[in-house]
């Protein structure tokens, strides 16, 4: 039976997390052991303790050495994630010290990419010690992260939470959209174009109940055309530019800022083709209870162009 939280608390020293992640890395006690200073029996009798306090055996002994089981895998990947943490702390704690640095983790949807970009350019430029952590991915993994404390800062939209007044949201801006392809595409230097016109090509999409798979949705339906059919559904921007310059028969509908890099070099055409429908606007999102440190407040004011209090998240 799993023990209670209070228990591991109580009894998990950081050493034993350091052992697991060593047992992982390197599936042996005996060079485990050596990683950590420890005598084999040392090692294995420390392996023991572990298993008695989470109540389950977490590695298998196979052909190949030590292997982590479900559970072991499990516990491994949360100390790589509290060791990393400690890590963070040890950052931030120095650049407080002198007084400019620190660490900013900050997390981003696709289409405030560039905005983030600029505004990191300056940041750094008048904070050049500062560390900071980027992740691209959906409004919903990214509130996911922002609510675990794993991001300070979340460029998206908070309408896919079910608690959106859990955070603090400010600056509030659109994506013009724009309709892209390979330069090869049989339309790439037609001067005007319909929805209709685009019928016969594959479509490289957003997935399901995404904001920008509902506006591309919302197109179809204003103009009487079904969605398109054999769609390829992805959120990873290199993922879709890749499949445009691979197949020339694909269109994609992409963020304007987004797609300017690679119609700039050339790699894509913007299609003659106007989206009516708007984007819902993204937005600066914080959590609603947490007192902004002066990373946060340095981000958010290069984002914004206005001046933020270290209280307003509070």
């Amino acid at each position: 039976m799993l023990p209670s939280f209070s228990s591991i608390v109580s009894r998990l020293r950081l050493k034993q997390l350091r052992l697991l992640i060593a047992l992982d890395e390197h599936g042996s006690v005996r060079k485990a052991s050596e990683i950590m200073a420890l005598s084999q029996p040392g090692a294995t009798k420390a392996l023991q303790e572990i298993e008695t306090i989470f109540g389950s055996s977490l590695f298998e002994r196979t052909s190949k050495g030590l292997e982590a089981n479900d559970l072991g895998r499990c516990v491994i990947r949360y100390a790589r994630l509290i060791h990393t943490d400690l890590e963070h702390l040890r950052e931030e704690m120095v650049g407080i010290l002198k007084g400019h640095g620190g660490r900013l983790a900050v997390g981003t949807i696709m289409g405030a990419v560039p905005a983030l970009v600029e505004s990191l350019a300056r940041l750094r430029d008048k904070q050049p010690e500062l560390s900071i952590a980027i992740v691209e991915d959906t409004s919903s993994r990214l509130l996911s992260l922002l609510d675990q404390g794993r991001l300070d800062v979340a460029i998206c939209r908070t309408s896919v939470s079910p608690r959106p007044t859990a955070y603090q949201t400010r600056f509030r801006a659109q994506e013009p959209l724009v309709v892209v392809a390979n330069p090869g595409h049989r339309l790439a230097r037609a001067q005007t174009l319909q929805l209709a016109d685009l019928m016969d090509s594959h479509w490289v999409v957003f997935p399901v109940n995404m904001p920008m798979r509902l506006t591309l949705e919302r197109e179809f339906r204003q103009v009487g055309l079904s969605f398109p059919l054999y769609a390829i559904e992805t959120s990873s921007t290199f993922t879709t530019l890749s499949l445009l310059l691979k197949d020339p028969n694909l269109v994609a509908v992409m963020p304007n800022d987004v797609a300017q890099m690679a119609l700039d070099h050339g790699m894509l055409v913007k299609l003659a083709l106007t989206i009516q429908s708007t984007s819902e606007p993204y937005e600066i999102v914080t959590r609603a209870d947490v007192e902004y440190t002066a990373p946060m407040v340095l981000l958010i004011e290069e984002l914004t162009g206005a001046s933020v209090s270290p209280a307003a998240g509070v």
